[in-house]
């Protein structure tokens, strides 16, 4: 050994070299949900990627968490491009799934039970606006990232997708999962997240809830009887936020839980397991 080298600055050649002569790393690229009408992937690549969907580029946040979801009537493949801190790139083609969705056909209703009148119409412009600007926040949090939890016990009483034909017009799918309970039975938040709307009676939904959940991903709650938050705070996951009820256009008192990723409206069903608890329980 030379005596002008030390062996510490041995060690550090040796490893210098063998540093140079490792391939670079692979890109790491997980994703969980499934590529389906209605469905969510959820994401981990390497911290500091950059992720696209069909060249649109997806929300990350730092630790490398993301996720994309897909409408209720989307069709085809879509790109997925993951681009890492180092240059490295991966793709995957994700061919989203056809679902069947129940159709009900409905006739010999009075016609102003299926066209608002004007004032309403008004009104439903109005509060449609409200809901759109509740929806719109776009930060990285991943309160999502722990999984949802059912809102409600009850009885699953309606599913997303289904459609009505009424008086031979067919009328907006059905975009939420309907859990019916009494009256003042207990909604908790499904997962953490910010409130973001919070309204007494809308012409539609009645007693509404919007709660962000990071990255575009938000779950609106429906004919709710009472709010029990407030629009800008924050909630964690099995906190009480309101009570069931027959507000606004509701046959019944049920929860209408909603969700949407960005301007599509997804599946909350597939986020959780089985059926809700059972109100007795």
């Amino acid at each position: 050994m030379p005596a002008c080298l030390h062996p510490a600055g041995l060690r550090r050649l040796v490893l210098l070299l063998a540093a140079c002569l490792l391939p670079a790393p692979l890109l790491a690229l997980e994703l969980h949900g499934e590529a389906v009408q209605g469905g969510l992937l959820f994401g981990v690549s390497s911290p500091g990627s950059k992720v696209l969907l069909d060249g649109a580029e997806v929300m990350v946040s730092a630790d490398g968490r993301f996720v994309v979801g897909f409408d209720r009537d989307e069709t085809g493949e879509r790109t997925l491009r993951v681009r890492g801190p180092d240059g490295s790139e991966e793709s995957r083609t994700l061919a989203v799934a056809p679902r069947e969705y129940a159709i009900e056909r409905v006739d010999g209703l009075p016609p102003s039970t299926v066209t608002p009148d004007p004032a309403a119409l008004e009104r439903i412009r109005e509060e449609a606006a409200l809901v759109s600007a509740a929806r719109a926040r776009r930060d990285a949090r991943t309160d999502y990232a722990a999984g949802f939890n059912w809102p409600a016990a009850g009885r699953i009483s309606g599913v997303y997708g289904s459609q009505r034909i009424l008086n031979g017009e067919p009328r907006r799918p059905h975009f939420g999962l309907d859990i019916a309970a009494p009256t003042g039975s207990p909604v908790y938040a499904p997962a953490d997240g910010i409130v973001t709307l919070v309204h007494p009676d809308m012409y539609f939904s009645g007693g509404t809830i919007v709660l962000d959940h990071g990255q575009g991903l938000s779950s609106s709650f429906l004919h709710l009887s009472r709010t029990l938050v407030e629009a800008g705070t924050s909630v964690r996951k099995g906190d009480l936020i309101g009570e069931i009820g027959a507000t606004g256009r509701a046959s019944g008192p049920h929860l209408d839980w909603r969700m949407n990723w960005l301007d599509r409206r997804v599946d909350p069903q597939l986020l959780v397991k089985g059926e809700p608890p059972s109100y007795e329980n």
